[in-house]
């Protein structure tokens, strides 16, 4: 008799036969497959990440986090008089002095460079119970936050604002930090991307891979992925307890802040077409360079002085002040309130006190 009834329904209403579908279809995907997606999520990449070496007058930093982490970083001056400061967010792996390569030309052309290490990489204190992984996590954006209070703290700090140059996880944890913070004021971006835009066009190569349904795949609509996507990231974010942001609707909030936006022609990771969508999302002034034949990150390797030339022109035009300008307005001394001290430490105070 339900069967009978069932059947009533779907014929009465097709729409509503089309919903039991999917939504039938959606359960068994989530049994069949849900494992599958969580376990290669959670693979990290295999390529070689680069490490720099420490500079001979380059000043280490050590500041805090919100949440009590020491994060360490490293403050290279400009050769001559500075005409801004570029805050250098790096690749997943990778160690502060690995901004150095791509920095040469903006430290010889009068910019400050600061880049820092997220928790649980190179020396900055680890998270007990995370492990930092490719993808961003609200984590490495708070990290990116932090980071940007330092600089807005130093006795050096620019009152006019700073530039981000960032590099694959980099370039997402800055943006997403920058969305709501205007003193971020231009951007320039190499092999970014978004957790939820590069995590669907996965799920159809894996769903290829473990289900020989071929009509099937091409059939489902992207959001139909991006459904079973996302019931998979948060059991992930349950799991190794974190948050994984979406780049994808902070990107509208940078508003008119210009950005560049590079990406390798021949990226297998991110391909350019996941790169092309991030972009497309963008509102304000933009710039989209493809460097045919480089691989994830390998922009700067391949193109070499025409890379270097390309960001050096971007910040000229849109964060650096004409030399003119800054022997007129030598470095400030703003006056910024102390920072508070985290509640751990005062509880120490304390406790000291009554002793």
């Amino acid at each position: 008799m339900l069967l009978f009834w069932l059947g009533l329904l779907v014929t009465a209403l097709p729409g509503a036969a089309i919903a039991l579908w999917l939504l039938g279809l959606y359960f068994y995907l989530c049994k069949r497959y849900l494992d599958f997606v969580i376990r290669i999520f959670q693979e990290k990449p295999l390529f070689v990440v680069p490490r720099g070496q420490p500079i001979e007058g380059a000043e280490e930093v050590r500041f805090p986090t919100t949440d009590g982490r020491t994060l360490a970083g490293c403050y290279l001056r400009a050769r001559c008089e500075r005409r801004g400061v570029v805050l250098f967010g790096l690749e997943f792996g990778s160690n502060r002095w690995a901004c150095v390569a791509y920095c040469q030309s903006l430290l010889e052309n009068g910019y400050d460079v600061f880049a820092f290490e997220s928790r649980g990489q190179g020396e900055s204190d680890p998270l007990p119970g995370y492990e930092p992984l490719q993808w961003v996590t609200d984590f490495e954006v708070e990290d990116t936050r932090a980071a940007l209070d330092y600089l807005k703290r130093r006795p050096d700090a620019d009152p006019h604002g700073v530039g981000l140059f960032g590099i694959s996880k980099g370039a997402g944890a800055g943006l997403l930090a920058a969305a709501a913070d205007p003193y971020v004021l231009c951007f320039v971006t190499d092999g970014v991307f978004g957790t939820y835009s590069t995590l669907v066009p996965y799920m159809r190569q894996w769903f290829r891979i473990y289900n020989d349904s071929h009509n099937m795949h091409g059939l489902l609509p992207s959001w139909y992925y991006g459904l079973v996507g996302l019931t998979a990231l948060r059991r992930i974010e349950k799991e190794r307890g974190c948050h994984y942001p979406q780049l994808e609707t902070e990107l509208p909030k940078l508003g008119d802040r210009p950005l560049l936006l590079i990406h390798g022609g021949a990226d297998t990771y991110i391909t350019p077409r996941i790169a092309g969508a991030l972009y497309q999302r963008v509102l304000g002034p933009k710039e989209f360079w493809l460097v045919e034949g480089a691989k994830h990150n390998g922009a700067l390797a391949l193109a070499g002085a025409a890379y270097e030339r390309r960001v050096l022109e971007f910040f000229d035009r849109h964060l650096g002040r004409p030399l003119e300008q800054t022997r007129e307005e030598p470095r400030r001394q703003p006056e910024v309130p102390a920072p508070q001290a985290h509640p751990r430490e005062e509880s120490a105070k304390h406790a000291n006190a009554e002793r």
